[in-house]
């Protein structure tokens, strides 16, 4: 195989806030696999509440690059347990894993999703998400962009009243994200007076290791709680069965598709709800996430729909929630 590595800045179409920080641009890394005239695409942000850098990344990949290279490429799933054995943070993993299943349903000539035996005939509707800002600019984001379901960022100290006011102006579902923020007193206070006002569930409320206060959030709460910082890697998995009622599994933090697949797996054993999120990511880590539509219940794909402009073709996400996938195989990705 050969690697080359490209740094991208995406420039965001707004200003991205959640509650511990704001963003216009969002750095990324692509990973470039290539074999017998086929090459894969994979990616992974950079992240600073993870202490994540592009030049991080690439300083592992390249100090590993001819082990990469002289490895006989026979399948995803060997080829991450190679990779596991560099010592490489999880989302350096991402970004090669993600680019190796490319590579794969390329040279297989088939659509990862139809390799892992799934159709893409029912997958259910990415939410578009509103970061945190003034009511007024939270509004026009909702005017800019109608959409059947959004994802709400909150964190702030009149969380309630922010979507008490954005409801006014749609009918739409609303997802609430609060990225930690609130305590397990303000997580059952709020959720009923969210739940009539048409809010679908909570997404981390509380800090990752707040367990006692989740579990009395799971008891008490009238909404559903998914998990995302609390559930990171394959082993957050049983833990967070007896503390959400979901799990959001972002690529990028558990180290790709191929563990993420297994993490889907086990998610299912103990009866949990099933999301799937993304980081901000291009076409690139969108595509890959797409694959894995027919295994879950709820998804955040928008994050290629965020930005100003895009680096790669791939799915697409039409008015309405619509998913294109393209005739392309593997995750389906040209770079522009």
């Amino acid at each position: 195989m050969q690697i080359k590595l490209k740094k991208y800045i995406l420039q965001l179409a707004h200003t991205f806030t959640i509650s511990r920080e704001s963003r216009d641009e969002q750095d990324t890394l692509i990973v470039c696999l290539s074999l017998d005239g086929k090459t894969g695409y994979g990616e992974a942000t950079s992240n600073p509440y993870y202490k994540i850098t592009i030049e991080g990344m690439m300083a592992e990949i390249e100090a590993v690059q001819d082990q990469i290279e002289n490895y006989e490429f026979d399948s995803p799933e060997n080829f991450y347990e190679f990779l596991e054995s560099l010592d490489l943070h999880k989302f350096t993993l991402c970004a090669l894993d993600l680019a190796a299943n490319d590579l794969y349903g390329k040279l297989k000539g088939k659509p990862l999703y139809e390799i892992w035996g799934t159709s893409n005939e029912k997958y259910p509707m990415t939410n578009y998400t509103i970061g945190i800002d003034t009511i007024d600019k939270m509004v026009a984001k909702l005017q800019e962009k109608p959409w059947p379901l959004y994802k709400i960022k909150l964190g702030t100290s009149d969380d309630v009243a922010i979507v008490r006011e954005l409801r006014k102006h749609t009918d739409s579902i609303f997802r609430i994200d609060a990225n930690t923020a609130w305590s397990a007193e303000e997580t059952i206070k709020n959720a009923p007076l969210l739940k009539e006002l048409g809010v679908e569930f909570l997404e981390q409320p509380l800090k990752a290791d707040d367990w006692e206060g989740m579990s009395l959030v799971k008891e008490q709460s009238v909404l559903p709680v998914i998990a995302d910082e609390s559930c990171i890697i394959e082993s957050d998995v049983e833990q967070c069965g007896g503390y959400f009622h979901g799990i959001n599994i972002k690529l990028t933090k558990c180290g790709g598709l191929t563990p993420a697949r297994r993490m889907i797996k086990k998610g299912r054993e103990l009866g949990l709800q099933l999301m799937v999120g993304c980081m901000t990511e291009s076409t690139v880590g969108i595509s890959a996430i797409a694959q894995l539509l027919p295994q879950l219940d709820y998804v955040d794909m928008d994050g290629a729909m965020l930005l100003k402009g895009d680096i790669a073709k791939g799915v697409e996400i039409l008015e309405g929630g619509k998913v294109v996938f393209p005739k392309l195989p593997g995750s389906g990705i040209e770079l522009l």
